[in-house]
This record gives C-alpha cells, structure tokens and sequence, in this order.
C-alpha cells in the first residue's frame, strides 16, 4: 500500500490482537477440558457475534448493520474461513495437541499469506520474505526441545489445516465485497461461523452424553473469557485491521502470539521456560520486526 504510514489506532488494534489472542490458547484448552470443541466454539462465536451486533445497532442505529446479499455471502464464507476452519481446527487440535504447540504451528500463517500474494501477482518485497524466514527460523528453535508430553500428529496435522483455511479466509477478505461496516462484518462472520461450528459439532454427535452439569467452573470462566476479550474485542480488532492495515503487518500476529502463549504457559501452568525457547522467541520478534519494517516503508 504505497504512502500508507501506519495509524495510531493500527498499533493499538495490533497491540490487542497480539497479547489478547496469545492468551486464547490457554482460554481454549481449559475449555475443552470439560466441553466438547466444536459445540463450545460455535456457543462462543455466536454469542459474541449477537453480542457485537446489537452493540452496532444500538450505538450506530439499525442501519449499520445493513448488507447486500453478495456482502452477507462474502461475510458468511470469511466467517466459515476463519471461525469454523481456522479457528475450529484449532481448537478441536487443543484436545490433543498442548496450547503452546497450536500456538507456536499457527506461526506460519505468514508464509502462507506471502504465498497467496506471491499467486496473486503481487510482491511483497524482500524485506517480508526475510522476516518470514526468519520467523520461521525462531519457530523451529521453539519447536525443538517440545513443549509437553506426547503430541499425537493428527492435531499437529489439524492445527496446520487450520493455518490454511485461516490465510485464505483472511486474504479473501479485503477482496471480495464486504459490508460496509466492519463492526458489522466482524458481527455476520461470527455468527456464520458459529453456526458452522455448531453443525459440525452435532454431526460428530458431540451432544451425546455432555452435560452442563459436568462443565468446571473454570470452563465456564474461559469460555466468558474468550466472549468477550478474544471474539468481541480482539477478533473485531482484526476484522477492522484486515481493511486498514496491510496484510503482510496484520499477519504478524501469529509471530507474537506464540511468545505471548508460551510465556503464560510458564506462568500460569508452570511450564519450563528453556533458553530454546527464549532464543526462538527473541528470533520470531526480530521477524516481526523485519516485516513491520518493511511494510511501513511500502
């Protein structure tokens, strides 16, 4: 985006995204503890996307939520994209795979999103392709002594799915019609999205033999957490990004959400903080870095 300077609220929105999202894949995996994935994905997603909407119409008036059809199909294919593709994976993965691993996977939806520029004729320019590199290169050092336990590879394979479908859904967004408002979009693609999430959940017959009584106390709290910080603040948050910042900067999140995760795995789990992981860390930083650089000379 040639002249674009990077916003104050850009930074802000990037500062949520960041911090607010690493700490979901803690959220999620004390979720998942006691409640099936699919099923409390799409509760959280179509709660926060009601939520979100009344909000809209309440401040903005009913016809901010206004939307073609072409718009409220483009809204419902990202929301399925990202919320039941991307972000459904995950969490079905995180009942097999630890949170800081998903986490650490995740990671490479910047290469992913470097490919699909690259495929759309665009050139993002050398300075991006080394921060990836480099992000990935502090992705290996992460991955190298292993977080916890045993890692079953269908969640590995699952979470890097997830990866894809998440990039597609996210560089779709800002090309195919929208509506207007991006509040409301945030609104129509997690209801989409979450209703996607509850189908699939009732097709796996996640249903049988759950029950609300048998939730913790500490599911429910994660799962109010993941409401209200990580769908109605920090997804909206990336909603409004993904229209006002460049893709290649908006991607780095996946860099920082990591390091973010890893840390609360320490603090929060009592998880090891080894020096491989605080190399990695230190390395995937310096990718994003890269890349911001990059991006706010473009």
């Amino acid at each position: 985006m040639p002249g674009r300077r990077i916003s104050g609220p850009v930074w802000a929105a990037l500062a949520i995204v960041y911090v607010v999202w690493g700490s979901t894949y803690l959220g999620i995996r004390v979720v998942v503890e006691t409640m099936p994935p699919f099923l409390s994905a799409g509760a959280r997603f179509v709660t926060a996307g009601l939520i979100l909407a009344a909000i809209v119409a309440w401040l903005q008036g009913p016809s901010a939520l206004r939307a073609t059809r072409a718009q409220l199909g483009s809204a419902a294919v990202v929301g399925l994209l990202l919320l039941l593709g991307g972000n459904g994976l995950v969490v079905l993965a995180e009942t097999a795979v630890p949170s800081g691993l998903a986490a650490l996977l995740v990671a490479v939806v910047p290469a992913w999103v470097v490919v699909l520029r690259c495929a759309s004729g665009e050139r993002p320019g050398p300075g991006a392709y080394g921060g990836v590199l480099l992000g990935l290169a502090g992705l290996a050092v992460l991955t190298l002594p292993g977080l916890s336990g045993d890692v079953r590879l269908w969640g590995v394979l699952t979470v890097v799915a997830a990866t894809v479908l998440w990039s597609v859904g996210s560089f779709s967004s800002s090309r195919i019609p929208m509506p207007a408002n991006p509040f409301a979009t945030s609104a129509y693609e997690m209801v989409a999205g979450g209703l996607g999430c509850l189908l699939v959940g009732l097709g796996r017959g996640e249903q049988r033999g759950f029950l609300l009584a048998e939730v913790s106390g500490r599911s429910w709290t994660a799962l109010a957490y993941l409401v209200v910080f990580g769908s109605l603040i920090a997804f909206t948050a990336y909603a409004w990004l993904l229209h006002s910042a460049p893709l290649s900067l908006v991607a780095t999140y996946a860099y920082v959400n990591p390091v973010v995760a890893v840390l609360l795995g320490s603090l929060v789990l009592g998880e090891r903080l080894t020096w491989p992981i605080a190399v990695g860390g230190a390395v995937v930083v310096a990718g994003v870095c890269l890349i911001v650089s990059t991006e706010r000379r473009r």
